[in-house]
């Protein structure tokens, strides 16, 4: 697991700060299913679906599933947005900083070195 990182509200600004941290997980589930239990985790813990980008009690994304490219209307992987936040790319580059994105062809650290997201990730 990172370290935790602090950012202003991505998206929809109007909200408190984000905590946020990447863990690398290993599974025998599939991303759709994964997905799933996210999802159910989500639920558990008070997520409620109201606006995208809204304030919320818990956000689960699955950044990369090893170098897997899933695109279905309910699950892109990787991350469509990874490479364009500060925030994913910090705890990232801590765990994973050689990992080649399989779309964009560029490892964490080139992607967080060219970073244009001006939100600050501080590490807790």
């Amino acid at each position: 697991k990172s370290s935790i990182y602090r950012t202003k509200a991505w998206g929809n600004e109007n909200q408190n700060d984000f905590l946020n941290q990447c863990l690398i997980i290993e599974t025998e589930l599939s991303a759709e299913s994964c997905l799933q239990k996210i999802l159910l985790i989500e639920q558990n813990l008070g997520r409620k679906r109201e606006e995208k980008w809204g304030p919320r009690t818990i956000d689960i994304d699955i950044l990369f599933f090893n170098s897997e490219i899933v695109d279905k209307p309910n699950l892109q992987i990787p991350h469509p947005y990874l490479h364009l936040r500060r925030f994913t790319l910090a705890p990232l580059h801590e765990l994973i900083p050689d990992f080649i994105h399989p779309i964009l062809k560029k490892n964490i650290s080139e992607l967080l070195l060219h970073c244009k997201d001006e939100l600050t990730a501080i590490k807790n």
